[in-house]
């Protein structure tokens, strides 16, 4: 599956409104948010359609994944919206990750758990409340709001410390960037270092990190920083993404992914975002120049104009 999928479920009481892009998404919410309502009303359509009194809109079909069978229900959707409601727990096992790769569904996931072993963006974590912008119809409106809000420019607030992921391409690059400008770049060696290398350092500090696969760490990152006061985040969907759009390859197919690229990357083939980004920038480079390795970066990236509209790019976003 790929694009963009608007859902729109309500009955007498209650509405919701959803869109979803990627594979992977998360609803989060205290309790009496609406979150098991949805999945009740969700699973009753499911079974009874229309005649339970409910109206569901959406081009793909909506499906419920739940109960100790889910291997074998799972096997039976295809091209399909798959909602899981947290009380099963196996979302949270290495083998519901597993199983789900090579699917070409997409699933919302209704979970407050942080789900490490899914690789799930911090651009796809929502929030649900009831808006009561129907109250005069005797209606609820629950809505959906953004969780997490990652930035977009490295320079947006000033910092001492920068730590970066892992000690890739992404990595060199951003430590050189930062070292002509005498701040200290560290890598965590993997994602799930950073909370602990954040955690016992006190300079004020900017966490860089590709954001397409980073919202398992958020959660403890962010409440990390709501008490430090000194804690930013930097997370675009990978470095490999940051090199196409800041339009070093002058290429118009690339443009055009940019603009919508829920339109072009198959949830079948990529697990998440950043493994197409890899792929694409691999593949428009490969045999020039500019041939990218993710391991190593080519010293092209860090000279003349190249190099110019990189850092235009981290500055401004742009």
């Amino acid at each position: 599956m790929k694009g963009e999928h608007r859902i729109i479920l309500q009955n007498q009481r209650v509405h919701y409104d959803l869109t979803i892009k990627r594979n992977i998404t998360l609803i989060r919410g205290d309790s009496a948010t609406g979150k098991t309502t949805m999945i009740g009303m969700l699973a009753l359509y499911e079974r009874l359609g229309k005649s339970s009194g409910i109206s569901l809109s959406s081009d793909k079909t909506i499906r419920v994944l739940a109960g100790m069978q889910w291997r074998d229900y799972l096997s039976s959707m295809h091209d399909s919206i798959v909602f899981i409601d947290e009380q099963d727990d196996f979302v949270t096992k290495q083998e519901f990750a597993e199983a789900i790769q090579d699917t070409d569904n997409y699933y919302v996931l209704i979970n407050r758990d942080s789900l490490p072993n899914l690789p799930y963006s911090v651009e796809e974590v929502y929030g649900i409340r009831a808006s009561g912008k129907f109250h005069e119809l005797h209606k609820t409106y629950n809505e959906f709001y953004r969780i997490y809000h990652p930035g977009n420019a490295v320079e947006a607030h000033p910092v001492q410390r920068v730590i970066c992921e892992d000690s890739n391409s992404g990595y060199q690059f951003m430590e050189d960037y930062f070292r002509k400008k005498q701040i200290i770049c560290t890598s965590a060696g993997g994602k799930s270092n950073i909370y602990s290398k954040a955690l016992h350092m006190q300079e004020s500090m900017l966490i860089a990190a590709d954001g397409a696969a980073f919202g398992p760490e958020m959660d403890r990152l962010q409440r990390l920083a709501l008490v430090r006061k000194n804690i930013w985040f930097y997370l675009p969907e990978s470095f490999e993404w940051i090199l196409l759009a800041s339009d070093i390859l002058r290429d118009a197919e690339v443009r055009s992914i940019l603009e919508n690229p829920q339109d072009f990357i198959e949830s079948q083939k990529f697990f998440s975002w950043e493994r197409f980004f890899l792929q694409l920038l691999r593949r428009k480079t490969e045999g020039t120049y500019l041939q990218y390795s993710k391991q190593r970066l080519n010293s092209s990236y860090l000279q003349g104009s190249l190099r110019q509209r990189i850092e235009h790019f981290l500055q401004d976003g742009r």
